[in-house]
């Protein structure tokens, strides 16, 4: 009597031939390689991995509602000497002290030198490295005044400027007017030109 062979415990997966195990390990292999050199190559070949760095981008927009923003010069930085060239009375204290109210630094005032002409037009004048400041403060008068390089000889009473860049000839234009914005109080510190000593 035959007894039949016994057969071995067949599992039910199929194994995968050796051709197809090799073109997927390949495959691995490839990638692998492509990935680790683009790693390399954007590092700089350092051979690290820089993690990516998040940014924020920022975006200003303007209101086009704004005011405009305009860059003043600090009053401070230079001071303004004051003269009477006009001849009226005290009217180089007066806008000594509203020159002061507005910010502006300085000197007492003065009157022009004897036999200096009478203005009609306001002068502003300054030294050399202070034009900016000298239109600053012809542009603060409103009326159009002459702007120019400081005249020689200066035709102060004291003959010196001391510490002032720009002087102002005050004219009749604007001799005892008030200035936009100003006020007479400033700071204590003007000396009001009593007399004038303006010719004609």
């Amino acid at each position: 009597m035959n007894q039949p062979k016994s057969r071995g415990t067949r599992s039910s997966f199929s194994m995968p031939n050796n051709a197809t195990l090799g073109a997927v390990v390949a495959v691995v292999a490839v990638i692998l390689g492509f990935l680790i050199l683009k790693s390399v190559s954007s590092d700089g070949g350092s051979g690290s991995v820089t993690p990516p760095v998040d940014s924020v981008e920022t975006t200003t927009t303007l209101d086009p509602a704004a005011p405009p923003v305009v860059t003043v010069p600090t009053l401070t930085a230079f001071k303004v000497q004051i003269a009477n060239a006009s001849g009226v009375a005290g009217s180089a204290g007066k806008l000594t002290l509203e020159m002061q109210s507005l910010g502006y630094v300085t000197q007492p005032a003065l009157n022009v030198a004897p036999g200096t002409p009478k203005r009609q037009i306001t002068g502003v004048f300054y030294l050399a490295g202070c034009e900016a400041n000298a239109q600053n403060v012809a542009e603060r008068l409103g009326s159009s005044p002459e702007v120019g390089a400081m005249p020689t000889p200066l035709p102060l009473e004291t003959g010196t400027l001391r510490e002032a860049c720009v002087l102002i000839l005050l004219g009749t234009d604007i001799a005892g007017k008030t200035l936009p914005g100003a006020t007479a109080a400033g700071n204590g510190t003007a000396t009001p030109d009593p007399t004038t000593t303006v010719a004609g």
